[in-house]
């Protein structure tokens, strides 16, 4: 042990001694020394000058967005004027429609071709009375008389969509309503009893094969299906109508029962609760000022009494003829004067109230629902999410009514009081059915309407008439073969059937683009994951262009038919083609939210730009805040295709500010960034204006304001900054 501690010392005494540095090794060490200082030096030097020109350049520009500021500041209010006077396009449109809806009942009136004016209470209730009235009407009878109501129904329903809220009235709206049920109603009714008509013919129309009866009516609007079981056949099951697919697969029990199947396919959707319209009362439709409203009636009001004056002034008699003249000559000129400005005052304020109406009205497309209106519950269908396409298939299993019988030449039946009667299935008490799959659901084959898109497989929806809305329950091995456009489905029990769609399968949209094709016509371009959809607007019309699906073309019944905004958005719903959210989308789709007030603005000066400016969806709108957009536009005066890389300038808007931005499609990350030789302006027009044409310029001047209206109309509805 103690020679152990003996080298523990020895190794701490030999570790003890320092090695000494030589003279050449201390030298290098004091020369890498002053290098390191020296790097250090340069390094703090040169960060000391970045930081100093950074710090400049940021000066610089502080000063020049302080500058390009006051800049924008000081002609702000000339440029809103212009604005302002640009856009009295939107009321002078308004205007427009107003005086076409009276000259459209004008016209009626003085056509007098028998039909009703569906908003005069008194012709469309003649009109009901006395067509309840008419008995024994033939099914070919009623479905031409079907016309003329399905029009009724439509106009009432374009009236509700057309005018404004702040023209609407509630008891205007519950007689519209009301009117539009009773058609409904009426319509249906007739329906029934031409079938019961000709139910009661089925063994003079029985099929000599088969011995059972078998009709098929088929107009534009409505297809008849009826087969009438004169033979009951127990193994005559499968049902097929004219040598199609559409048709039943029946249990045993109907195979041999006194009963009629009849399938009415109505091509409209009289089923569905009509939505709630909203009045003016309700939504406090204009942002007017009560200031405005009151300087419109002072004005009137001074106009009144300016006229008073001129009255007594000229009652007023002078001694001297020539003062006299002279008097009532000055009088009437200052009284043309002052007569002339308050009527010009009158007419800008009518015309600044009208304007400001028309903007709240237009605020009303974007406005979004604060909550869902009402909480659905599976099997229910939510109709907020969930549209319903092709019509209604009514599904009916009837009791076969008394046959007529030839007697001496005559043809005697019975008819009954209580009418059309339905054959319960399954009954409600099946106690003398001794097997229990004595009622199996029926089998049932429909041909999807041809002029209707389905872009993922239809579902199928019943209707339950105690609480007036669409289920999904009771149907079951749904199949569907879109190439026939077949679609197969078990029913436990028969009554009106629909099929049905997301709403917003075609949201959020891929792209878009507003391009000018001619003088007051554009051609706005709608990309969605399924489908590219092409409308063209023209004044005040509107039609579908092309449709594509999966990059192919696809054919349409509404391609080359214009019509008004509101009548075309309605029929591009009712054909599947839906691009239009409403006030609860947002619920359903994953949005790109912004400012009400900003995306109204925007769509605005864009539709008034439209006629020489193309505009085009920019990724970067996603990542700039609610308070701004951000879209692309470049001048676009040829007819011709625009090039596979056009020339497009990115604008940001914030509703008071219009900005070109330095970045582009193709850059790392979003920026604020102001593009080299650009300034801030109020609007979109002043904007564009610095890098257009004056031939660009003249022709948005020479813009049509219904056709202005239209675009806005149409970018209102589609939403395409919020929903892309």
């Amino acid at each position: 042990m103690l020679i152990a501690f003996l080298k523990v010392v020895a190794f701490v005494k030999s570790g003890s001694k320092k090695k000494k540095i030589t003279k050449a090794e201390r030298l290098k060490q004091l020369q890498e020394e002053e290098k390191r200082q020296k790097e250090e030096e340069e390094a703090r030097v040169k960060h000391e000058k970045e930081e100093m020109e950074r710090l400049e350049i940021q000066r610089t520009e502080k000063e020049k967005w302080r500058k390009l500021e006051a800049k924008a500041l000081e002609r702000s209010n000339e440029e809103l004027e212009e604005l302002y006077l640009l856009e009295r396009c939107f009321p002078e449109a308004e205007k427009l429609k107003r005086e076409k809806r009276l000259l459209s009942q004008w016209k009626h009136y003085i056509q007098c071709d028998g039909s009703p004016d569906p908003s005069i209470s008194q012709e469309i209730n003649t009109f009901i009375s006395l067509w309840k009235e008419e008995t024994n009407e033939t099914f070919e009878a009623v479905i031409a008389k079907s016309k003329l109501v399905l029009n009724l129904i439509e106009r009432l329903k374009l009236i509700l969509l057309e005018t404004p809220p702040y023209d609407l009235q509630d008891k205007n709206i519950a007689q519209y309503q009301g009117s539009i049920l009773e058609l409904q109603e009426l319509l249906h009714l007739k329906f029934n009893i031409a079938t019961e008509i000709l139910l009661r013919q089925a063994s003079t129309l029985a099929d000599l094969d088969s011995g059972n009866m078998e009709k098929v009516i088929q107009d534009e609007n409505v297809t008849l299906y009826v087969w009438a079981n004169l033979k009951k056949n127990p193994r005559y099951r499968s049902v097929r109508f004219s040598e199609t697919q559409i048709g039943f697969e029946i249990p045993r029990i109907l195979a041999t029962s006194d009963i009629a199947l009849r399938l009415l396919h109505t091509h409209y959707d009289h089923v569905t609760p009509l939505r709630p319209v909203p009045a003016a009362s309700q939504e406090n439709p204009s942002t007017v000022t009560p200031f405005v409203k009151g300087e419109v009636k002072s004005v009137e009001a001074a106009i009144s009494k300016n006229l008073q004056e001129e009255c007594k002034q000229q009652e007023n008699e002078s001694h001297s003829v020539h003062e006299e003249e002279t008097k009532v000559m000055e009088e009437q000129d200052d009284t043309e004067r002052q007569t002339e400005e308050p009527e010009a005052t009158k007419c800008d304020l009518e015309m600044k109230l009208l304007s400001e109406t028309v903007s709240a009205a237009q605020m009303l497309l974007l406005e979004n629902a604060c909550e869902k209106p009402y909480s659905f519950e599976d099997p229910e269908v939510d109709l907020y999410q969930f549209t319903t396409l092709g019509g209604v298939y009514h599904l009916d299993i009837l009791e076969l009514p008394p046959q007529c019988k030839p007697v001496k030449g005559w043809m005697i039946v019975e008819i009954l009081k209580e009418g059309l009667q339905k054959y319960v299935y399954p009954p409600e008490t099946s106690e003398d059915f001794e097997m229990e799959n004595a009622f199996p659901p029926i089998e049932v084959m429909l041909k999807v309407h041809e002029n209707v898109i389905f872009f993922e497989d239809p579902m199928v929806a019943r209707w339950d008439a105690e609480g007036k809305h669409w289920k999904t329950d009771g149907i079951s091995n749904v199949s569907y073969q879109p190439e026939d456009r077949l679609i197969t489905f078990s029913l436990e029990t028969f009554g009106p059937v629909t099929l049905i769609q997301d709403a917003h399968v075609n949201m959020p949209y891929q792209s878009w683009e507003l391009r000018p094709l001619d003088v007051n016509k554009v051609l706005l371009t709608v990309t969605t994951v399924f489908t590219e959809i092409q409308i063209q607007i023209k004044e005040n019309l509107c039609k579908l262009a092309s449709i594509k699906l999966s990059n192919k073309r696809h054919s349409s019944a509404l391609e080359e038919k214009w019509m008004s905004p509101v009548s075309f958005i309605i029929a591009l719903k009712e054909a599947g083609l839906n691009i239009f959210p409403t006030g609860h989308s947002h619920f359903y789709v994953v949005t790109n939210y912004k400012l009400p007030l900003v995306e109204m603005k925007a769509y605005r000066q864009m539709a008034l730009l439209s006629s020489a400016f193309a505009f085009s969806w920019s990724r970067w709108n996603t990542e700039c805040d609610p308070k701004n957009v951000v879209f692309k536009v470049r001048e676009h005066l040829t007819k011709e295709e625009p090039s596979q890389n056009p020339n497009w300038n990115f604008l940001m808007f914030s509703g008071d500010r219009a900005q070109s931005l330095k970045i582009n499609e193709s850059s790392e990350a979003f920026s604020k960034a102001l593009k080299e030789e650009t300034e801030f302006h109020s609007t979109l027009y002043h904007m564009v204006k610095d890098f257009a044409s004056k031939e660009a310029m003249e022709k948005v001047r020479l813009s049509s304001c219904q056709f202005i209206d239209s675009v806005c109309h149409l970018l209102l509805s589609t939403r395409l900054l919020s929903y892309s």
